[in-house]
């Protein structure tokens, strides 16, 4: 026997802090070009992945498609960094990583970024790109010596644990949504994704490689980003702006406990902003990763924020699908204002958000009132997050637009300009009546809580009419 393979530390401690067994570090490893050659193949697949998601977010109708999409783009773009810093470690100049390291990927990837149904994209991300990226990281992990290159191992480790997780959640999607009649009518193009895959040594590049051209199905043409916010049938009354929560929120003289619902409400509305976010990600070209990184972040907090209220719903026994959950916001921004124009809005209505007496603060103060834990907890969480969102909106549009109080002066102007005269304008074109759902479901929750309703506060009525969010005059 060997020397290595009866190889132990001092009283039986690991040998090699556990990394390896003796031979077995003798015998594995990768080169450093061996490993730098697959982790650009990670690196540019998470980074266009991230992306995609993020382009499809607006136009996904499916509501738990749209929150998904908000994290797993999320979660790839978190890796997207300590890939591209891996490589450049080892000796490798970062030049060309903003292209794609194999011609054929570039292509398989913008085949999947313009499918043109859910279910083509559901079945290109859940059923091809995410399984082989995990297999992939999985053979690099087996492959290499954890020892010598133990910076990349710990890397594709921790992206391997985001990355299953989106897996778990997509093999779920493609058992719920994706039927018989999908996989035929798809066929040739899971074909072709296979194909594309196989041709290139697999998305990680250590398979035989074969002579292929692709020429798919949808990728001819660039990808054209759908501004329109689209939502599925549970989604009733998009245009209605009969409600101000708002103004509900800051009257002093109504108690907590009521308030309760319009926190709720305000939490599940925002899933606007990932609506109205990806279309400013997508637009902006020419950034450093960081920017991307934390505008997606920002993306998956509002869509957090969204599921915080869907959770508030739930726990009262209200069914969320009775209460109009505007569009306004988003459609306006998205079809009629710029991108810096929507970036300013956001930016304003974040800084907004922060003075004590009428922004976060002061929805927590209301939260801890209510004497309810699941609401407190929730506003707690918002108010953390909206802080992180202030600063990212500081580091990246203030500068932009020239500093902080010019940034502040177009954001105002921009809303404005975005909100005059809609609550008539929606209701001639038809797209709503405005209907005061509020005595429906306060009477429910009074139902939940026990108590009778408040008179007062069953007839209130004050719409976004004549006043914005922030109870500016329109």
């Amino acid at each position: 026997m060997s020397i290595a393979s009866d190889y132990t530390g001092y009283k039986g401690l690991p040998e090699l802090v556990g990394l390896h067994k003796m031979e077995e570090a003798i015998n594995k490893g990768l080169t450093v070009n061996k490993s730098v050659n697959r982790l650009k193949r990670f690196h540019w697949t998470a980074k266009r992945l991230s992306l995609i998601l993020i382009s499809r977010i607006t136009s996904m109708p499916v509501y738990e498609l749209k929150m998904a999409f908000s994290m797993h783009a999320h979660l790839l773009a978190e890796h997207v960094e300590p890939f591209f810093n891996r490589v450049r470690e080892m000796r490798e100049p970062p030049y060309g990583m903003d292209e794609a390291p194999h011609a054929t990927l570039g292509v398989l990837l913008d085949e999947i970024q313009n499918a043109p149904t859910t279910e083509a994209l559901v079945i290109g991300i859940y059923q091809y790109v995410i399984p082989s990226l995990i297999n992939g990281i999985e053979k690099h992990i087996a492959d290499n010596n954890k020892l010598f290159d133990h910076p990349t191992y710990r890397i594709c480790k921790l992206a391997l644990s985001d990355i299953k997780e989106i897996e778990d959640y997509g093999q779920t999607v493609i058992k719920s949504l994706i039927s018989q009649d999908d996989l035929t009518e798809y066929h040739s193009w899971m074909c072709y994704l296979e194909t594309s895959l196989n041709s290139i040594g697999g998305l990680d590049g250590t398979h035989p490689v074969s002579e292929f051209k692709p020429d798919g199905s949808f990728w001819n043409e660039a990808y054209v980003f759908d501004f329109i916010p689209q939502r599925d049938e549970r989604f009733v009354d998009g245009f209605n702006m009969r409600v101000n929560a708002e103004a509900f929120l800051l009257d002093r003289d109504i108690e907590a406990l009521p308030k309760t619902l319009m926190l709720y409400f305000k939490r599940m509305r925002e899933i606007n902003v990932p609506e109205m976010m990806a279309s400013i990600v997508h637009e902006t070209e020419g950034k450093p990763w960081e920017y991307y990184r934390e505008m997606i972040r920002q993306i998956w907090d509002e869509a957090r924020h969204a599921m915080m209220g869907e959770v508030g719903f739930a726990s009262l026994g209200i069914d969320w699908k009775k209460i109009p959950m505007d569009v306004t916001w988003c459609h306006i921004l998205n079809t009629e204002l710029s991108n810096e124009e929507r970036h300013s809005i956001l930016f304003y209505i974040e800084q907004g958000l922060m003075p004590a007496k009428t922004g976060k603060k002061y929805e927590w103060e209301v939260a801890v009132a209510t004497t309810n834990r699941l609401t407190e907890l929730i506003q707690d969480y918002d108010w953390a997050d909206e802080v992180l969102h202030a600063r990212i909106g500081r580091d990246w549009i203030v500068p932009q637009l020239g500093g902080q109080e010019k940034a502040l002066e177009h954001g105002n102007k921009a809303w404005d300009k975005a909100l005059s005269n809609r609550y008539d304008q929606f209701e001639l074109e038809g797209r709503t009546k405005h209907r005061n759902w509020w005595p429906e479901i306060y009477t429910e929750a009074c139902e939940h809580w026990g108590t009778e309703p408040d008179a007062v506060i069953l007839n209130f009525d004050i719409s976004y009419r004549e006043s914005r969010p922030d109870q500016q005059k329109v």
